[in-house]
């Protein structure tokens, strides 16, 4: 998978939670994939969430893209979250609504591909109405394809608690 692919269709299952949740064992009444898309191509804002070095949590909102199966957003290089990033970049972002629960995990990767920046420049000016300085030095833009996404919504928790598991693109250690 590269950069500007999007991921292949993700495994649907189960979120692993308690006994006492109530998750069912079969994947009867999960989420579709498509669910997820609506809300993160929707959402106006995501909740990123980093480990300082010292490892302790760090969250911030921001504003951000889905694109071609992934998450982007951008962030000044000196930032905390981008600070975080650098030495760590596990990431977990979250939707805003709480009752449409939206999940990401998995390695935010700097996005620097000149057509991958033209597109994701058109799509935030779509959507927010302001040109982001995508290509600006003092930025950085990063890119989230989950390996791992969780949703479901409040009013039919436990029925709708879904997980997708996603192919991994290789890690920078890798």
């Amino acid at each position: 998978m590269t950069a500007n692919s999007p991921p292949s269709r993700p495994q649907r299952g189960r979120p692993r939670m308690p006994r006492s949740y109530g998750i069912s064992k079969t994947t009867s009444g999960t989420l579709g994939w498509d669910w997820a898309v609506e809300r993160l191509e929707g959402a106006r804002t995501y909740w990123i969430c980093t480990t300082r070095p010292d490892g302790r949590p760090h969250v911030m909102p921001v504003w951000a893209v889905w694109l071609d199966g992934a998450v982007y957003f951008a962030t000044g290089r000196t930032t905390r979250k981008a600070r975080n990033l650098v030495a760590d970049p596990r990431i977990a972002v979250h939707l805003e609504s709480g009752d449409e629960v939206g999940i990401l995990e998995g390695i935010a990767r700097e996005a620097s591909d000149d057509a991958e920046l033209t597109e994701l420049l058109e799509r935030y000016q779509q959507k927010y109405g302001v040109e982001p300085p995508l290509r600006d030095p003092a930025t950085t833009v990063y890119r989230l394809a989950p390996e791992v996404a969780f949703g479901w919504r409040e009013k039919d928790f436990p029925t709708s608690a879904t997980r997708w598991l996603f192919e991994r693109e290789p890690r920078p250690e890798e």
